[in-house]
C-alpha cells in the first residue's frame, strides 16, 4: 500500500504556542511506508518529523520539511495476557490503547492525567503520572522498533542494543521514528479515588507520609490561598465492586465546573486580574470531597478543554516544599496574579538517559497560565527557582533551557548527543528546537 500524502497546510499545536509550515504531510500505515517516506526525504534533502496529537507546548515536532502524521499507524499488534507484554503501533492514542487493554484483561501500570497523546509522543517527551513507586510511561517500555535516518529498521531493548534503548525511550524524536512500542502491562486493575480539600502547610508538613502512604498521590495548590485539592488513588482488590461517579455528577463536576465554569472565570479574570485572589478563595471553599472506584485509566486521566500554557519542572523530591514556598514568596513580592492551580506530582527514579527522573526520586511542579494571558514573567520566575535546585524541564512543556545548561543535570547527556551524531549525522530528524536543547 502506498503512503498517503496530503496537501500541506499550516499546522498548529493544541496550545497554540507553535505554528509550522511543512512542505508535505505523509500518512504512513506501516513501518515499510515510514521507511519509504524517510528515504524519499533524504533524496530531496528534507527533514522528517513525526507528529502525534500535537500536545507538546514546545516546537519539538515542528518542521518545514515532511510532517509524518501517525494517524494511520495505530492499533495493538500483539498481546500476551500471560506475560503482560503488548506491542502497539507508534501512533496509537493512549485513550484508545487503555480501553483496548482493559478488554484484553490488562492495564498500564501508570498514566499521566491527560491521555490524548500518542504512545510515542508520550514516551519521547518523558510524560509521567504520579506515585513514589512508579516511573514515567517510558519505564513501562520493554522494546522499541525504529526507522533510522538511513531508512533501515532496528529494534532495541535492555538486552538488544541497550544503549540505544536507554536513549530512545525518552529520545525527543531525535534518534529515529518509533514505529512500534512493546509495553509491560499488568492484569487489569481498578483504583479507589479519594479527593479532598486540605491545607497546603499541613500537606507539606507531612508530605512524605502522603506520598509514601498511597499508590498515587498528587495535589493542586491554588495560588494566593493556603488551599489545596489532594488526590489519592489506590489499588483495590481484584474482586472489589466498581463505584464510578454517577453520570450526572461527573458531568456537573468534571465538565460544567472544571471546564466550562473555569473557562468563564478565566475569561472574566483576564479582563479583571484583580479578581483572581477572590476567585481562588471561592474555588477552595467550593471544593468538596468525593470518593469513587473505577477502571484505572478512567481514574488516572481527565478531560482538559480549557486552553493553557504550561511549564513543568522535575526537582529532587526533597526540594518540593522549598520550591513551593519560594514560588509563594515570589508571588507575594511581585504582585503577579495567577488563576490556575499549581500541580504537584511524584515519581520513582529511573535509569533512562534523558528521563527527567533519571538517577533520583523526583517531584514534579507544573505551573499553568490561561492562554489569553501572558505567561512569561511567571514562568521565568518559577524556572529560576527550579534551576536553583538542579531542576530539569519537561521536554514537551515550555522552558528556556539550552544544551549548555542542560548538560550538567544529565549524566548521560554527551553520550546521547554522540549517539545522535552517529545515527543522524545529517539531522534528518532535526529542527531548530532540537538544536537548541541538544546542541
Amino acid at each position: 500500500m502506498a503512503t498517503r500524502t496530503t496537501t500541506a497546510t499550516p499546522w498548529t499545536n493544541w496550545a497554540g504556542t507553535v505554528t509550522a509550515h511543512p512542505a508535505a504531510v505523509a500518512h504512513p500505515a506501516s513501518t515499510a511506508e515510514v521507511q519509504q517516506v524517510v528515504a524519499r526525504a533524504a533524496e530531496d534533502g528534507r527533514s522528517v518529523k513525526p507528529i502525534g496529537s500535537g500536545h507538546s507546548f514546545t516546537p519539538i515536532g515542528a518542521t518545514d520539511g515532511v510532517q509524518l502524521a501517525l494517524d494511520r499507524l495505530t492499533g495493538v499488534v500483539r498481546a500476551d495476557s500471560t506475560t503482560g507484554l503488548v506491542a502497539v503501533r507508534g501512533g496509537t492514542r493512549l485513550h484508545d490503547l487503555t480501553e483496548t487493554l482493559w478488554h484484553l484483561g490488562l492495564s498500564m501500570t501508570n498514566l499521566g492525567d491527560i491521555d490524548v497523546q500518542t504512545i510515542t509522543g508520550a514516551i519521547s517527551t518523558g510524560t509521567h503520572g504520579t506515585g513514589a513507586r512508579f516511573g514515567g510511561i517510558a519505564t513501562q517500555v520493554r522494546a522499541l522498533e525504529l526507522v533510522l535516518a538511513d531508512g533501515t529498521v532496528t529494534r532495541c531493548s535492555r538486552d538488544e542494543q541497550p544503549d540505544l534503548f536507554a536513549a530512545a525511550c525518552v529520545g525527543l524524536g531525535a534518534l529515529g521514528v518509533i514505529t512500534e512500542v512493546t509495553l509491560q502491562c499488568e492484569p487489569a486493575f481498578a483504583l479507589a479515588a479519594a479527593e479532598a480539600p486540605e491545607d497546603l502547610d499541613a500537606v507539606l508538613a507531612d508530605l512524605d507520609a502522603h506520598v509514601d502512604g498511597n499508590d498515587h498521590f498528587e495535589f493542586y495548590w491554588f495560588p494566593h490561598t493556603r488551599g489545596v485539592l489532594t488526590k489519592r488513588n489506590n489499588r483495590v482488590l481484584p474482586d472489589a465492586p466498581m463505584r464510578p461517579l454517577g453520570r450526572a455528577r461527573a458531568y456537573v463536576e468534571d465538565e460544567l465546573l472544571s471546564n466550562r465554569l473555569f473557562e468563564g472565570i478565566n475569561r472574566l479574570t483576564t479582563r479583571r486580574p484583580d479578581l483572581i485572589p477572590r476567585a481562588n478563595r471561592l474555588a477552595t471553599r467550593a471544593l468538596g470531597a468525593r470518593d469513587f472506584v473505577d477502571r484505572s485509566y478512567r481514574v488516572f486521566a481527565s478531560v482538559r478543554s480549557v486552553r493553557f500554557r504550561e511549564m513543568e519542572y522535575a526537582v529532587p523530591r526533597a526540594a518540593v516544599p522549598h520550591v513551593l514556598r519560594e514560588i509563594d514568596a515570589w508571588l507575594e513580592r511581585s504582585g503577579e496574579l495567577i488563576g490556575f492551580p499549581i500541580e504537584v506530582r511524584f515519581a520513582a527514579a529511573d535509569d533512562l538517559w534523558l528521563s527527567t527522573a533519571t538517577g533520583r526520586e523526583t517531584g514534579y511542579i507544573a505551573v499553568h497560565q490561561y492562554h489569553r494571558r501572558d505567561h512569561r514573567r511567571y514562568f521565568e520566575a518559577v524556572e529560576a527557582i527550579a534551576r536553583s535546585v538542579d531542576g530539569r524541564p519537561h521536554w514537551g512543556k515550555l522552558h528556556t533551557r539550552t544544551a549548555d545548561d542542560l548538560r550538567p543535570v544529565y549524566d548521560r547527556f554527551d553520550e546521547f548527543v554522540a549517539l545522535r551524531d552517529k545515527l543522524d549525522p545529517d539531522r534528518r530528524f532535526g529542527n531548530d528546537h532540537l538544536e537548541r536543547v541538544l546542541g
